[in-house]
């Protein structure tokens, strides 16, 4: 077991992380960038109320429309389904969500420019803007095949450290993954004029298995064969590890920032105490903006605690952009680039000596922290209300937890005391060898991965125009995305598998409904 890049965390928290026992799971971590008010005894048990598991499936539960709690908003089948602001913002806070919306959509330009706000990209990167990933703030995509761009996809990249764990002082320095030597932690597949990228990112997809499915259906899975060709600046190092990554959708981010982490840490079950073969375990990681171990929330392997933290590392590692939290306006290149090192970038006293502002990095936070989540359809349609029914017979609801209930915040009122409904229990799972990479990051194994939510699946389609699923769009379906599921939720997968057609299709139209 790897520890993640901490420090002075407490004894016993160290010891049971070094141990890998259930106990580092449900020690409390504090939620320092939230106002917190404490939650009342009364309140205390009305949210257990709430949150219970589901115990009959004839008719939809209370509030179950309204899965993005006070602030969701009305369910449109286009490619906006996933821009619209928070239901229950103020007028002012809608003029800030489209202040940090331009931002978000901001093309940034070579430094120097005259145009000091938006320059210093590179001189490696990804991609000049946000959306350019998140297109419409879905789902990115995987490439078609080996001449196709890797568009909306990144590819991270490290070698893994295997070595006993560390002791108390040697934490704060500790890594589970050590760059490359020459490529970095990302590979930039973009370059400003003048410099040379890093090369291409390039995918050959290959069919792996049929299943032959009761009632008839046969799907085939597919699986990606990822190179990195062209590369500028000599081979990788021969342990390096590559794990390709399709942007995440980005509706429900501030009300996954507001969950307890003592709600998320209370599913834990490290050692399987309860025997059902499903171990979620928390990615407890350091966070340089509080100076304390906090608990990882988002990415696919947890490795964010917050979604300011998030936003920085995603402007510096896909844009090459500097922040208060991501200093380097080299982004990521390397000691071995030392032509990327010495290229122009865009560090302005006007900007606070970085490329994007402290204020501008919270505006951009400010909007993904409040795009809404889309109404639930069909939450009393039979079909929908059987296939409901199967989720939760089948344990998938082990990983994917229904409901959560946000904590009461001072300051925060969108995202205060709100049930919602994400599908998610925000831990890692392994999720078998089928879906690992061998790329470890913090707590989490190259076999692990976060729970992805499932709340807004059902509009993949009419957002992003393609129904890709899993960390890297390899699952063309619900159904194919099921179907690779290995590990911990290999019972599920099964389960699923031997169902009848009519209760997969039941299933499918659940998830669709969401």
């Amino acid at each position: 077991m790897t520890i993640a890049r901490t420090a002075s965390l407490s004894p016993l928290l160290l010891t049971a992380l070094m141990a890998g026992t259930a106990a580092a799971q449900t020690l409390a971590l504090s939620d320092p960038h939230l106002n917190i008010v404490p939650r009342s005894s009364v309140e205390a048990a009305r949210i257990a109320s709430v949150t219970a598991p589901a115990s009959q499936f004839t008719e939809a539960e209370r509030f179950e429309t309204n899965q993005g709690g006070a602030g969701t908003v009305r369910r449109r089948n286009d490619a906006q389904a996933f821009s619209l602001p928070k239901s229950n913002l103020s007028f002012a806070q809608q003029g800030q969500f489209a202040v940090g919306n331009g931002i978000f959509e901001r093309l940034w330009v070579t430094a120097p420019a005259s145009t000091i706000a938006s320059d210093g990209l590179g001189p490696l990167f990804n991609s000049r803007a946000c959306q350019d990933c998140h297109i419409k703030d879905g789902r990115g995509h995987a490439p078609d095949g080996p001449n196709d761009s890797a568009g909306s996809l990144v590819v991270r990249l490290g070698i893994p450290v295997s070595v006993e764990a560390p002791s108390l002082d040697a934490l704060r320095t500790y890594v589970s993954a050590t760059p490359d030597p020459v490529y970095g932690r990302q590979f930039a597949d973009n370059a400003v004029p003048g410099k040379i990228r890093e090369g291409r990112i390039s995918v050959t997809w290959v069919d792996t298995e049929t299943v032959d499915l009761p009632g008839g259906e046969t799907v085939t899975l597919r699986k990606p064969d990822w190179t990195l060709t062209d590369l500028g600046y000599g081979p990788l190092h021969q342990d390096t590890q590559i794990s390709p990554r399709v942007a995440p959708q980005m509706i429900g981010l501030g009300l996954i920032e507001a969950i307890p982490a003592a709600d998320i840490l209370a599913h834990a079950d490290p050692d399987d105490a309860n025997g059902d073969g499903i171990s979620g375990r928390a990615n407890v990681v350091w966070s340089p903006e509080f100076g304390t171990e906090m608990l990882g929330r988002f990415g696919v392997r947890a490795t964010a605690p917050t979604l300011r933290h998030q936003s920085a590392d995603a402007f510096n590692a896909d844009i090459g952009i500097s922040s208060p939290l991501q200093t380097n306006p080299a982004g990521d290149c390397t000691d071995a680039q030392p032509a990327c090192n010495a290229g122009p970038h865009g560090s302005d006293a006007e900007q606070g000596g970085h490329e994007v502002s402290q204020e501008s990095l919270d505006r951009v936070t400010f909007y993904t922290r409040n795009l809404g989540v889309p109404a639930r359809a069909d939450v009393s349609d039979p079909q929908v209300l059987r296939g409901k029914e199967v989720f939760h017979t089948a344990q998938c609801t082990a990983c994917h937890m229904p409901k959560f209930v946000t904590h009461r915040l001072k300051d925060r009122p969108e995202d205060s005391f709100q049930l919602i409904w994400p599908y998610s229990d925000f831990l890692l799972h392994d999720m078998g060898p089928g879906l690992a990479d061998g790329l470890p990051a913090g707590l989490a194994t190259g076999a692990e991965w976060r729970t992805a939510p499932l709340w807004g699946t059902g509009l993949t389609e009419a957002v992003a125009g393609h129904r890709q699923f899993l960390h890297d769009g390899r699952a063309r379906s619900q159904t194919e995305a099921i179907l690779w599921h290995g590990g911990e939720a290999a019972t599920a997968r099964n389960h699923f598998a031997n169902l009848t057609a009519e209760d997969r299709a039941a299933l499918i139209a659940f998830l669709e409904s969401l």
